[in-house]
Parts: C-alpha cells; structure tokens; sequence
C-alpha cells in the first residue's frame, strides 16, 4: 500500500472573473484529539479497523497502519465495557510504541456503562441515536400517543445525560451518528422511513447536548442509497441553518460494498455533497481492508480541489493524432512521479491537445512529431527530446526547478 504524503492545501489556478472554488457551508470547529474538524479546517480523512478491540496488540498495529498512509481519524467499535476498557490499553501503547492517534468509539445498544467507560481513553464518542436506547418493536402498534414519544424521549436523556456530561467536562467530542437503517420505532411511526425522520433523530439528540451546555458536536445521517444519503444530509444542513446551529458534518455511504462499483457508490454520494459545500470529515466504508479506504478518500478531495495530496495528472483520451503509446506512456510518468505532492503533470499525445488542454499544469509532455517529446514548463516549452528520454528528461526539469524529492 502506497503511503500518502501527508495533504497540503490546493492552489489550482482559475480563470479571471469565474469562480471555480467550493465554497463550504460554515461551521463551528471541533476538537478531536489534535485534528479538528470543521471551521473551516480542511476536510478530514477517517477510518475504522476491522480487528477486535479486545486484540491490543493487532489493534494498535490497524490503527497505525491506517494512520502512517494518512488516515486521520481511527474509529474502534466497543460492544462492551471489556472492549472500552481495552482501548485505554490499546491508546497506552500507541503512544508508547508510535505516536498518538485520534480515536473514536463506536458504542451501539443500551451504551451508557460502555460509553462511560470508553469516553475516559478516546477523542470522540459516536453514538447512533436509532440504538442508544433500544426500543423493541410492537407488531401490533397503530400509532404512538404523545405521552409514550415523551416518555421514550425523557428516557433518552436520562441515558444520555452522563455521557455528556463527561464529554463537557473533558473536552471531547460526540458524533451524533444517524444511520437510514436503524432509525427507532417511533421515527419510523411518525416521518416514515425517510431523510425527514433521520434528521428529526438527529434533532432530538442535538437538543438535548445543547441543553447540557454541550455542542462538540459532528452529525452524520448516512444511508446505503444513495439519493436518500444525500436528501438527508442536505435537509440536515437547511434545518441546522434555520435553527442557527452550525455544526460540522461527517459524509458517508455506508455499507458501499466492494470493487469498482463500491469506489463509485461512495464517489457520487461523498462528491456530490463536497461540490455543494457540504461536510467537513468523510469515510469511504468499503468491505474490503481499511486501508483502501484512504486513497479513495483522497481521490475525491483531490479532484474536487480540496486537499492535495498527491500529483494531478492530466492526459487526453488518446485518438488518431497520438503520436506514441500515450496509455503506457503515462504509465511510466507515472510511476516515476507519483510519490511527489502538490505538481500538475500533462501527458498529452499530440499538438492539438497539447498547450491548450493543459494549461493550467505545471508540466508537460508532448508529442509533437514522430519520435520527439516537447516538454513544458507552464505554457512555455522548454526543451525537444527523443522520445526514450522523455521521462528522464522530464524529471530533469522537475530537478532543475527544485521541486523534486526523492522516494
């Protein structure tokens, strides 16, 4: 696995008099560890290991792979106080034998004596407000009166009271975590099963922290459709800014699955909404190792021009005016470059394509007549080359400019 270098912010140049910047939805900062999330801080990278919480020592190792490729934020599940318990051994030792992580727990039913436990060794808690207090289905229910929403609803707090009131008092924060398929009963009973009832969940819960003197807050109301996930988050944002609040938001398709199809999935629902303005922190769930995670994640901010980590390479489709193997040719350049951070690199197969398609890179690589390569700094070239020097020549004028490192 490929180790990315760690994002700087995008610089891509636009033209005179159009705006081609995303333009974020404001919102309030929230410490996690030693990232933040939101006020306008770039958007942050999570993940989740796969290993089991009670394992220290194949945990410390998730964590830190995830971690060494880029992975800002780690999130653990906790399904008992045992497993809290482990993290603070699992935190001990990260610092011990690597550097500290930001951790989040992921407590599901009943959680109060497991979040306690957990929300003295992580950075975060995220609570799913659909599980937190489990409401058991009624097969014969018609209806929920007022008095049993309200009685649920005076539950609810009374669970989630201590928590944050820890959270308050350490500094911590809490993802409020709305999952499409797991909303409670009585949701379901009165929005159906729809982005309005997700962020009614959501509500609910915000309310009872604001109460609390509490607003660490991050929202996610993820869904494994995609029209619903984006639906959802967008009603999200419009009823926080009528309600005036401003907290962050955590994009994700959940259970995306794997493949091609998978990358895609979380791409259309994560893209989209970052091309609005809206999220501060994403996590590509795919059901492969975590660590492929990353890299998609990265894709999509980078290509969107919000964190850039890695070499933007630009290179026509290739037709009948080409004048070399332009698929292999990029391959090579490639490989050649691709540990670099921050450049825009042309790879273009004729003259036509050439200058004006690629005016924006920093470098570029042109076939101009048989057998010869032109290279470009900007939109000046600089030098001809033979053809099976072209790469070298190239990283020669990388070189030269002082903006080549080494692997």
């Amino acid at each position: 696995m490929q180790t990315l270098p760690r994002p700087t912010e995008d610089s891509t140049p636009s033209q005179p008099g159009i705006d081609t910047k995303i333009h974020r939805r404001k919102t309030r900062p929230v410490q996690v560890g030693n990232v933040t999330i939101g006020g306008g801080h770039p958007v942050v990278v999570q993940s989740m290991i796969n290993e089991d919480t009670m394992d220290i020592d194949g945990s410390v190792a998730g964590i830190r792979r995830l971690h060494e490729i880029g992975c800002e934020i780690v999130r653990v599940t906790v399904p008992s106080v045992g497993h809290a318990k482990a993290v603070g051994e699992i935190k001990q030792k990260l610092a011990q034998t690597y550097q500290t992580v930001p951790l989040v727990a992921d407590v599901h039913h009943n959680g109060m004596k497991i979040a306690l436990e957990v929300a003295k060794h992580v950075d975060k808690v995220r609570i799913n407000p659909g599980l937190y207090v489990f409401e058991k289905p009624k097969s014969e229910r018609s209806e929920y009166t007022q008095a049993e929403f309200d009685e649920i609803g005076s539950k609810i707090r009374e669970t989630l009271e201590p928590l944050v009131v820890s959270l308050r008092d350490q500094g911590k924060a809490m993802r409020i975590g709305v999952n499409h398929g797991s909303l409670a009963e009585r949701m379901l009973f009165t929005y159906g099963d729809t982005p309005e009832g997700m962020v009614e969940s959501a509500l609910e819960f915000i309310r009872i922290c604001e109460s609390l003197d509490f607003q660490n807050l991050v929202i996610s109301l993820k869904a494994s459709r995609v029209p619903v996930m984006l639906a959802a988050y967008r009603l999200m944002a419009q009823r926080m800014d009528e309600l005036g609040m401003d907290y962050p938001l955590h994009l994700g398709v959940t259970e995306a699955g794997d493949g091609e199809y998978g990358r895609i999935k979380s791409t259309a629902g994560i893209g989209t909404l970052l091309a609005e303005g809206i999220g501060d922190t994403i996590r590509v769930s795919l059901t492969e190792a975590p660590e492929k995670e990353i890299p998609v994640c990265y894709s999509i901010l980078q290509a969107l021009g919000l964190r850039k980590t890695m070499v933007e390479y630009v290179a026509c489709p290739s037709c009948g005016r080409t004048l070399f193997n332009l698929e292999d040719v990029l391959h090579e350049v490639r490989e050649a470059t691709n540990h670099l951070t921050g450049l825009d690199i042309a790879v273009m197969g004729c003259i036509v394509n050439g200058p004006g398609e690629m005016a924006d890179a920093d470098y570029g690589y042109v076939g101009k007549q048989p057998g010869y390569i032109s290279l470009y700094r900007g939109r000046e070239e600089v030098k001809k080359v033979p053809e099976d020097q072209g790469v070298e020549e190239l990283i020669n004028l990388i070189k030269a400019d002082g903006r080549w490192i080494d692997p």
